[in-house]
């Protein structure tokens, strides 16, 4: 008995995994002709489409002004920066020729220059006629 147990095992194992579980899917290829077909023409969709297309375009006009505007202020930041600046770098050089002038406007310098150059002073009734260094 043993041995015919051992048959019949292989055989039912076989059996079992060949079944096969659910419907089998046929697909058939149908030609369809929609050529007949009349597209209906809905006028209250048709509105309510270009409505929705038009509060699209607006906010899509609001949306990119904003950015518009976002974006120039950044820009106009930066630009404001770089003359603060400048305008610093301008008030500094100002500020060393005014000393730098204020120095070459002193009269005690420029008479120690004179001196160091041996010029002098010319009054008012000496002989104009030689040429002369004078203090200008």
């Amino acid at each position: 008995m043993t041995m015919a147990a051992t048959a019949i095992q292989p055989a039912i194992a076989t059996r079992r995994r060949s079944c096969w579980m659910g419907t089998p899917e046929v697909y058939f290829a149908k030609a369809i002709d929609n050529s007949r077909l009349v597209k209906v023409e809905d006028p209250q969709r048709a509105r309510e489409m270009r409505q929705f297309g038009i509060a699209l375009g607006c906010l899509f006009v609001l949306v990119m002004a904003y950015a518009f505007q976002h974006f120039k202020a950044i820009e106009y930041g930066y630009k404001i920066e770089a003359l603060k600046s400048q305008r610093d770098g301008l008030v500094e050089m100002n500020r060393a020729l005014s000393l730098e002038e204020a120095s070459l406007r002193n009269p005690e310098r420029i008479d120690r220059m004179a001196r160091e150059l041996s010029m002098t002073y010319v009054s008012q009734n000496e002989d104009k006629s030689q040429p002369e260094r004078r203090l200008s």
